[in-house]
């Protein structure tokens, strides 16, 4: 009795139900916890309204009206004659303040980018303007990472150093929203670490957890221990021997220049002068004060290379700003020497390697960390588009436009990876599908600018500087935390150049706001496009995944294969999803000028593979050729800077690995080049216009036919509640829409959030579609022709299956029955 009177205490039964509310909130917890995957912010599958930004010609046209000098009015320009001397102004003329921008951003990388979102998103005027392409640089460089920095906790728990600290537990903070202002553009990816000793086990592990408790609310996933097994099992080209386990941590990843991309349109979208290939000549000064109102900018691309459309006027112009960001990388001290020859320099860059390697080299879903490498480095060995990039070397560099991956890097990079994967496998030179190198702005530190540790020892944090002038420079940091850096630059701008009356915002808004292409993008959204049009699988994932809500757009574009399946999307090169539509987008919606800004930096061809890209070149080229209104002289002059760029910035080697004499190399190049430029023609002549003589062009002209006999003579608009009768009619006949139902219409018009009736809307959420549908009275031709294709999907049977009659099973051989 005494055992059952201990057992049944009351004690004894607070202990069981704490343990069990415990037990049960954490079970709770475990399944509510990982990834918070971003929903759409839209309610339909619909594809987003379309969206055209302003072209190439009027962002100059706003840059050069800036700082244009108008004239004044007979009756104020004789009152202002006296103050002439005083202001420097000519008589008869005036400033317009209305065309002077608020901010004039120098650089069109991760950071030039990041701060033009941020500044015209708080309803600032903002205008940016970048030498080459947007994210020619490091930007496009990086290793695809958007990561915390686990060696920047090592070294701060071993070194204690409160800056690697606090620089960790910022980008840590900043994934998370990178994660969700851009998911279309990022993911989660698990990072494995191999461990070869056993005492490496509760190293490692405890070093990943605190990583994980930095993080906070805000963490991924929970890092976790792998046996043996289950580490070859996951990474089955790991090397086996001597193989104790390992452990698995979280961080994300990216596509670094379409990010970059994707943070110009968002910029531009909120109304935000964004110019590529203008570059800054001169910073131009008040005479009185000293003080930057400005600088002078030159269009330097070839007047041969765009059409009317996207070239302005040959010459430097003068842009006025009220403040000027210095934002421009490993090239910030050549701004602040514009300003002060005398300058110091304050960015030591460091040359970061990377190859890529082909997909059969990891897993597609994990990647690897090589803490200690040969030389005390630690690389990353990550998937990436489908293939495999190893890096990255940390060296110091000089300043270079283009610089190069070494040959000494490659192969350093090449021995490693041999000593982590299995003795089966064999690393080959030759495997080496593209080598590039980025410079990364690392922010000089005078107190150990002689401590002799190199570049490795420098902290990737960033600072803001103001010059005496008023130039305001932002340098140093990495993509994970581009966004903080804008914040806190832009908030440096407001204060030093008095613009607090003129934002619309307290503060900073960019944890709000979503990127182009984020709000009507799910997981899911890649099934839609195949629906509608007909596309292989992994082209639809790819341009869902880069993106986003923007692919409908973009498979607007695509034409017809002439096959069976797909119906469209023409690749450059076979085993790549990269399709000629991207092409056309790039130059209408994205600013691309150049060949090698599609195969570098709107795809990433050549990054992926560097012979591919040169195989996909002459369908580029003419593409862009069409478009732009290319001569024979610039199509090879196209040809030979990006064959240049192939070989000399992505490590295409058109002879052999081993290299050859640069004589015979330049020989090579020419022949390349010749061969390239027929192919052109060749391409030119089978992308010529196709009849539309087929079935797709017999059943747009019956169902525009259907359509007009049916609108309404004044609003040229059908009623919904018609449309199953028109296509069912005789216009239609034998055309398979006999088996639509009603039904299927009220489905098809719930889906797209168009009332059947003028009294009833079937989402009160869409009062303004109900609105506009009172005031127009039913759906336009293109309304019409998309609840057309609509129907089809989901309310035709294919014939063949139609037709087939159903066999009778007799009892006897259907399995059983009395």
């Amino acid at each position: 009795m005494a055992i059952l009177r201990r057992v049944f205490s009351k004690r004894t039964l607070v202990y069981a139900v704490s343990g069990t509310a415990l037990a049960a909130g954490g079970g709770v917890w475990y399944l509510n916890s990982g990834p918070a995957y971003p929903v759409s912010t839209k309610e339909t599958r619909r594809p987003p309204p379309p969206w055209t930004p302003p072209s190439r010609a009027e962002m100059l046209e706003r840059l050069r009206a800036s700082g244009r000098k108008k004239p004044l009015a007979a009756s104020s320009s004789s009152s202002l004659k006296e103050k002439e001397n005083d202001e420097g102004k000519e008589v008869g003329e005036r400033d317009d303040d209305d065309d002077v921008f608020d901010l004039l951003i120098i650089g069109g990388g991760a950071t030039g980018a990041g701060v033009a979102v941020d500044a015209a998103s708080r309803g600032l005027k903002v205008a940016l303007v970048e030498r080459d392409d947007f994210s020619s640089g490091t930007s496009s460089k990086s290793t695809k990472l958007v990561h915390g920095g686990v060696r920047y906790l090592q070294k701060a728990v071993f070194e204690l150093d409160y800056q690697q600290y606090t620089l960790v537990r910022e980008a840590l903070h900043e994934r998370r929203i990178f994660l969700q202002t851009a998911p279309y553009l990022s993911t989660m990816l698990p990072i494995m670490l191999p461990i070869y000793k056993y005492w490496q086990v509760p190293y490692y592990l405890a070093g990943c957890k605190l990583y994980d408790i930095l993080a906070g609310k805000e963490n991924m996933e929970s890092s976790y221990v792998m046996s043996k097994g289950k580490a070859l099992e996951a990474f089955p080209m790991l090397k086996g021997k001597g193989l104790v386990g390992a452990v698995v941590y979280y961080d994300g990843q990216h596509n670094d220049s379409r990010m970059n991309v994707a943070l110009v349109m968002t910029a531009v979208k909120h109304g935000a002068t964004v110019v590529n290939y203008a570059e800054v000549t001169e910073l131009c000064k008040d005479p009185v004060t000293g003080k930057l109102v400005g600088a002078k900018v030159r269009d330097t691309l070839p007047s041969s290379s765009t059409n009317a459309k996207s070239r302005g006027k040959k010459g430097d112009f003068e842009v006025r700003a009220r403040g000027v960001i210095n934002a421009t990388g490993p090239f910030t001290d050549s701004i602040l020497t514009l300003d002060e020859p005398t300058h110091t320099p304050i960015v030591q860059p460091s040359s970061g390697v990377h190859i890529t390697l082909p997909g059969y080299y990891s897993p597609r879903t994990m990647g690897l960390l090589d803490p200690a490498t040969s030389d005390g480095r630690v690389i990353f060995f990550l998937p990436w588009q489908g293939n495999t990039i190893a890096g990255t070397t940390d060296t110091p560099s000089k300043v270079e436009r283009e610089p190069r991956a070494s040959e000494e890097d490659i192969r350093w990079l090449l021995e490693e990876v041999r000593s982590y994967l299995a003795a089966d496998i064999k690393v080959r030179r030759g495997d080496v599908l593209s080598a590039w190198s980025g410079l990364r702005p690392l922010v000089r530190d005078p107190s150990s600018a002689t401590s002799g540790k190199g570049t490795a020892g420098l902290v990737r944090s960033h600072l803001t500087h103001i010059s005496p002038s008023g130039l305001l420079t932002i340098a140093g940091g990495k993509w994970t935390t581009y966004r903080k850096m804008a914040e806190e630059t832009v908030d440096e701008a407001v204060r030093v150049f008095g613009l607090e009356g003129r934002t619309r915002t307290k503060g900073c808004v960019t944890e709000q706001v979503r990127l182009v292409g984020s709000d009507g993008w799910s997981r899911n959204m890649f099934i839609g496009l195949i629906q509608t049009y007909g596309l292989e699988t992994d082209v639809a994932r790819h341009l869902s995944d880069n993106y986003g809500d923007r692919a409908w757009t973009v498979c607007s574009f695509a034409e017809p294969t002439g096959e069976m399946w797909p119906l469209h999307g023409r690749r450059l090169v076979p085993q790549y999803p990269f399709i000629d539509a991207e092409v056309t987008y790039a130059i209408k919606h994205e600013y691309a000028q150049t060949a090698t800004d599609i195969l570098a930096r709107r795809t990433r061809l050549s990054f992926l593979n560097a012979r591919a890209a040169l195989d996909a070149l002459p369908t580029v080229v003419a593409i862009m050729s069409k478009e732009l209104g290319w001569t024979k002289k610039e199509e090879k002059r196209q040809i030979h800077e990006t064959i240049g760029y192939l070989v000399g910035s992505m490590g295409l080697q058109l002879r052999g690995y081993g290299g050859d004499e640069k004589e015979e190399e330049e020989k090579r190049v020419k022949e390349v080049e010749k061969e390239v430029l027929k192919r052109v023609w060749e391409v030119r002549r089978e992308r010529e216009p196709e009849s539309a003589s087929g079935v797709l062009g017999y059943l747009s002209g019956a169902l525009r036919h259907a359509f007009s006999e049916h609108a309404d003579s004044q609003t040229h608009k059908v009623s919904p509640k018609e449309i199953v009768k028109i296509v069912k009619g005789p216009e239609m006949k034998g055309y398979g829409y006999g088996e639509v139902t009603e039904g299927d219409l009220e489905y098809v018009l719930e889906e797209m959030r168009i009332s059947i009736s003028r009294d009833k809307v079937v989402d009160a959420v869409e009062a303004e579609e109900q609105q506009r549908q009172q005031e127009g009275g039913g759906v336009d031709f293109e309304e019409f022709i998309e609840i057309c294709g609509n129907l089809k999907d989901v309310g035709v049977t294919p014939s063949t299956v139609l037709k087939k009659e159903r066999k009778r099973i007799p009892v006897e051989k259907s399995g059983g029955g009395v």
